[in-house]
């Protein structure tokens, strides 16, 4: 166990000292300045790469070198503000997945989230002798089944941990509208079933195969109620938005300060996928057909089928990471109406540490 009463994250030779994963939040909100504070305090901070060229001058004209440059500068950023462990967060639908991957692992990233779909060749992107961790998220036992069949026998290699995101995430689902509130696919049901359908390819090659279980994770209550199901971690996303060090404007964290129970709402987003996001005037005109007329320059997203869509997702997102939230909305998990204040990350960390040691029945140290 760690000092704090956490037992540490292991995922092969990488250990963090708390089971703790940032979740990566695309379009700026978790970039170099959380993830170096997360890590700096013993969790795994994560970078992610959805949009990451944003601020770039370049982005609209040349999507992908602006995405590249500032996906190198962010992770350099990163270790020059911390020695603790680092990961990316890549998704499997973006149109320079592979450059990102590339990217990430030239820079030497510690471990590479990826979801939005199957990662089902990423080993083929990772050279031999490299120490880059390979996560899949999946938001089934079946899903991570899939994969390891697919690595070990083209690749000869398995994931080296799995998140498991259920559906009390935010940001895009990779579940029906009718599944999110069915208790058949809980977390608390999905945690174990990944677990056992890991348990047979983790057994043949002779290795421990991590699960890492995500979408609305809380409370340090929550973060020990998961590891007594057999999670070695917890990947958190929502409760690091309202810190000084997210990277999103104010006016992004201060809709989450502001959100009432009934504003979490689920919509259809442009690339596909429901999304859960926090209601607002921008998602109510959307609601009501009104369309916000666009070109794409990006075509960041292999499924947006932008030319029906009412407007532009990576636009709204980026107007709302500036705090512009009349332009756009903000994703949210399930339990964003509960964040309260904004607090530094240390400061969180500590309380999370907290409420761990008392649902475990620990006396603080």
């Amino acid at each position: 166990m760690s000092a704090e009463g956490l037992p540490p994250l292991r995922i092969g030779d990488l250990t963090a000292p708390l089971p703790i994963v940032q979740g990566g939040m695309g379009v700026g909100i978790s970039l170099s300045g959380l993830a170096s504070a997360v890590a700096r305090e013993g969790g795994i901070g994560v970078i992610a790469t959805a949009g990451i060229g944003m601020f770039e001058p370049d982005f609209a004209t040349n999507f992908p070198e602006a995405n590249i440059r500032a996906l190198r500068r962010e992770i350099r950023r990163a270790r020059g503000l911390t020695a603790g462990p680092l990961g990316v967060n890549i998704m499997v639908a973006l149109t320079n997945f592979e450059d990102m991957v590339r990217v990430s692992i030239e820079e030497g990233v510690d471990v590479i989230f990826s979801g939005a779909g199957l990662p089902l060749n990423l080993p083929r992107l990772r050279p031999p002798g490299c120490h880059t961790k390979l996560v899949p998220i999946v938001s089934s036992g079946r899903a991570a089944a899939i994969v390891c069949k697919r690595w070990s026998d083209r690749y000869g290699c398995l994931p080296d941990a799995f998140v498991v995101e259920g559906p009390q995430a935010g940001g895009h689902l990779g579940f029906r509208p009718d599944q999110l509130a069915d208790p058949a696919y809980a977390l608390e049901r999905l945690v174990p079933q990944v677990i056992e359908a890991v348990r047979p390819f983790a057994a043949r090659f002779g290795r421990e195969i991590p699960v890492i279980a995500a979408g609305g994770i809380y409370s340090g209550a929550d973060i020990h109620r998961f590891l007594k199901l057999g999670a070695a971690g917890v990947q958190m996303a929502t409760r690091f938005v309202a810190t000084h060090e997210c990277d999103a404007a104010a006016g992004f964290k201060q809709a989450y300060i502001e959100a009432r129970p009934e504003d979490i709402v689920i919509i259809n987003s442009p690339v596909g996928l429901p999304g859960r996001a926090i209601r607002n005037e921008f998602l109510a005109a959307v609601e009501r057909g009104e369309r916000k007329p666009f070109t794409c320059p990006y075509h960041c997203i292999r499924t947006c089928d932008f030319r029906r869509s009412p407007y532009c997702i990576a636009m709204a997102l980026t107007n709302a990471q500036r705090g512009n939230l009349e332009e756009g909305f903000a994703f949210a998990g399930a339990n964003a109406w509960r964040v309260r204040e904004i607090v530094s990350v240390p400061d969180l960390i500590r309380s999370l540490v907290e409420e761990y040691r008392e649902a475990a029945g620990r006396p603080s140290p």
